[in-house]
């Protein structure tokens, strides 16, 4: 499968080449006409095909949906939407291991977890069965932290014996399903949300009754203890901080079990490093569809997996720090989750459907896992 990777762009005293046209100004060239290409009609850019595996596109690649100019300085003209694999039910939970170069992924239908790796490419089983997990991370100290939908518990897996549990009850109760968790540097502490889609359907973990709102967590590192952080939220869902840890945004995907309502991203004022949280507030409204997996950029930027919604919708929705929606990437599939992936954190990595795919970017992400 044929990879395009950025290269360096010439320096000032460089030469241009035989055609005239210097590699930096076509960079900028190929960027622009990105821009113009994206703020056509999702249905003109939709016909002009999704670069899927090794087939051919011409640059700029129509991914590139621009709403607010600001978006320019995040897209590459001379990069297509790469898909790396498929073969899942439903892809989701992505978290990037840096040392390792491999992004662990679930295939929640499946009862799996997959493992892309950087370096060849290629996905192989990781983890089977994996009580039909969905979100994972890495704490720390390098070790794996996922949500199990069919245990309804949050567990860390050891560098040798059985996981560990962190989190499986709440006030003597059963929690819901654990869905997606995000680990806050200074103490270690964890955060999770339990909207409790693993407990909807054997699709994806049991069927049972919820006996707890559907709430966000946090768990203590040191002594392991559970507490609730907030249940104002109907469907908590994805999660991440901001870049300096200040903020914690939460995808509200309430459209799922509440008619009427519409995808939120929430966002509450971090306290005593994620021990309480204050300020609730809307920071995004989604009118079609719904977020998922969110990751922040080290400008603080909110990239969204946005699935549900339809050609034109579906893909990676992009929202500034004051909650302007900047653009998207308009995906073939519906896209569950995301992460920022390599050694500069600069390349999407997208769960979406069946499949999984990349894209590099001129954004960092801010955090990384």
């Amino acid at each position: 499968m044929d990879r395009v990777q950025q290269q360096e762009s010439v320096g000032p005293d460089e030469p241009a080449d035989k055609t005239g046209l210097d590699r930096r100004a076509f960079l900028a060239a190929g960027a622009a006409a990105a821009a113009t290409t994206a703020m056509a009609p999702p249905a003109l850019a939709l016909t002009q095909g999704f670069p899927v595996g090794p087939e051919p596109i011409r640059y700029p690649s129509a991914v590139w949906k621009v709403l607010d100019d600001r978006f320019r300085q995040y897209m590459i003209g001379n990069t297509p939407l790469v898909r790396e694999w498929t073969g899942s039910l439903w892809a989701e939970g992505p978290a990037w291991d840096g040392v390792g170069r491999y992004v662990v992924f679930s295939d929640i239908p499946n009862n799996r977890q997959m493992r892309w790796d950087e370096v060849t490419g290629e996905v192989t089983l990781l983890r089977t069965p994996s009580n039909f997990s969905n979100g994972n991370t890495f704490d720390w100290e390098g070790r794996q932290i996922s949500c199990e939908h069919q245990t309804a518990r949050v567990v860390r897996y050891e560098y040798e014996g059985e996981p560990t549990i962190l989190a499986e009850t709440f006030d003597g109760k059963p929690l819901n399903a654990p869905n997606d968790a995000v680990v806050h540097p200074d103490d270690g502490g964890i955060i999770f949300t339990d909207p409790g889609y693993g407990s909807h359907w054997f699709y994806e973990g049991n069927v049972r009754e919820l006996e707890l709102p559907t709430s966000v967590y946090h768990i203590d590192a040191q002594g392991g203890k559970v507490t609730k952080l907030t249940d104002e939220i109907m469907k908590p869902n994805g999660l991440c901080f901001s870049p300096d840890y200040s903020i914690l945004y939460v995808a509200d995907t309430a459209p799922t079990h509440h008619p009427g309502e519409k995808a939120k991203i929430i966002a509450w004022d971090v306290q005593d490093n994620g021990r309480s949280l204050t300020n609730r507030r809307e920071h995004a409204v989604l009118d079609a569809g719904f977020h998922d997996g969110i990751r922040a950029d080290v400008d603080g930027n909110i990239w969204c997996g946005t699935g549900f919604g339809g050609e034109g919708v579906d893909g990676v929705h992009v929202y500034a720090p004051d909650g302007t929606k900047l653009g998207q990437v308009v995906m073939p599939e519906g896209t569950a989750n995301l992460c920022f992936v390599g050694q500069h954190r600069d390349r999407l990595f997208m769960t979406a459907s069946q499949s999984v795919y990349t894209l590099y970017t001129a954004a960092k992400g801010a955090h990384r896992t």
